[in-house]
């Protein structure tokens, strides 16, 4: 095989029919949204009924949704808004965040003093509940939870509608970073009381460069950009109508094709999962990964039984055989750090192993587990 893409936990390809959407779009409707002429009401249109397709599918106010650059921007406009002008003085996070997360703690924390407090983690990296309620109870201080729905890197799936309702029984704030569920999970919000959420298009088979956050009605939140009235003044800029409206496609074609999807990509990964234990002996798992109940589908996190010598040269062997994976997050290439989101919870042991995450869409096949499979079988024996 020439090419094996197991990365789509980083980006995924774009749905063709996202593609002729967007194409339409840039050819016919060029207009400023915030014109008042024809040309602008045409482009105003369309952006606005995005808006109340996302808001149909995921249960909530057209006027809940706020479109953003991406996933990044929308965690960093609740986090910052919610300490600047909402009044939160202590945030409660984990250490297996993304870094669009724990950068922006770490810098609220620097210019604002707030207390930044770190939920106890289990060995398989799962969010202690009843750690977290006891840190909910133990001050009076405006607090705002900020716990991920999926990892990115490890697929750990936090159970967001139980963690919500602890969340608001003690009268704290609840962000959620549903950068790796929104458009794999469907997710009512009008059912789970959380205040804000961030979501990315590039994770679901749409363009790259544009998300939303869902900031719930009267939350106070204030804008992160400032500059014009766009998005409600949630979020000045001239919108990017045609990322806006492939985000919506791909959002749509997403929850349209969900439960076929979904049982395939799975049937994927327990098939490689399988294939593994099969053929590399000593091979470990990451996280909640082989628990389907408790992870997600479209990822797997292994720790292969190599010396760290040999490692240096893995991913550097798979790529040269046209096999993309990642070491963790993307975000992090280019980095010789390890990974933050291993180092919370893993032994020093498995630590000194190459971890590779491998991660999933219905455009994959068995062929490609089967090949990826055996070059590191390969390379291991070799």
């Amino acid at each position: 095989m020439e090419k094996v893409y197991f990365d789509s936990a980083a980006t995924t390809q774009l749905r063709d029919e996202v593609i002729e959407k967007m194409t339409r779009v840039l050819k016919e409707n060029y207009g400023n949204p915030s014109s008042t002429h024809s040309f602008g009401r045409s482009s105003k249109s369309l952006v606005e009924q995005a808006r109340k397709s996302i808001a149909g599918i995921l249960k909530v106010k057209a006027s809940e949704i706020v479109f953003t650059s991406g996933g990044t921007e929308a965690d960093n406009l609740a986090l910052n808004s919610a300490v600047r002008d909402l009044g939160v003085k202590r945030i409660i996070t984990s250490k297996i965040e993304h870094h669009a997360v724990l950068y922006t703690v770490e810098q609220l924390e620097q210019y604002y003093g707030i207390t930044v407090e770190y939920v106890r983690l289990n060995d398989k990296g799962e969010i202690d509940l009843e750690d977290l309620e006891k840190r909910l109870g133990s001050s009076n201080e405006k607090t705002l939870v900020s716990l991920m729905h999926v990892n990115n890197e490890i697929g750990n799936k936090l159970d967001l509608k139980r963690t919500s309702e602890i969340v608001k029984s003690h009268g704290a704030l609840f962000h959620s970073d549903t950068v790796q569920s929104i458009g794999h999970y469907e997710l009512d919000l009008e059912k789970i009381p959380v205040d804000f959420t961030a979501v990315s298009a590039h994770k679901f088979h749409g363009p790259k460069g544009v998300g939303f956050a869902f900031v719930r009605k009267n939350s106070g939140l204030k804008p992160l950009i400032f500059g014009g009235e766009q998005e409600r003044g949630h979020r000045a800029g001239t919108e990017g109508v045609h990322n806006i409206v492939g985000l919506a496609e791909a959002f749509k074609i997403s929850y349209t094709k969900l439960a076929e999807e979904k049982d395939y990509v799975l049937s994927l990964k327990n098939y490689f999962i399988r294939r593994l234990k099969e053929e590399i002996p000593g091979v470990k798992f990451n996280g909640t990964c082989e628990d389907p109940e408790k992870s997600t589908y479209t990822l797997i996190n292994v720790c292969l039984p190599v010396s760290q010598e040999k490692a240096l040269m893995l991913l550097f062997q798979l790529d040269l055989k046209g096999i993309a994976c990642s070491k963790g997050s993307a975000c992090q290439s280019g980095s010789d750090k390890g990974s933050h989101v291993l180092s919370a919870f893993l032994p020093e042991e498995d630590l000194q192993k190459p971890s590779l995450r491998f991660s999933f869409s219905h455009y994959n096949t068995q062929e490609e587990i089967d090949y990826t499979v055996n070059v590191l079988k390969e390379f291991i024996e070799g």
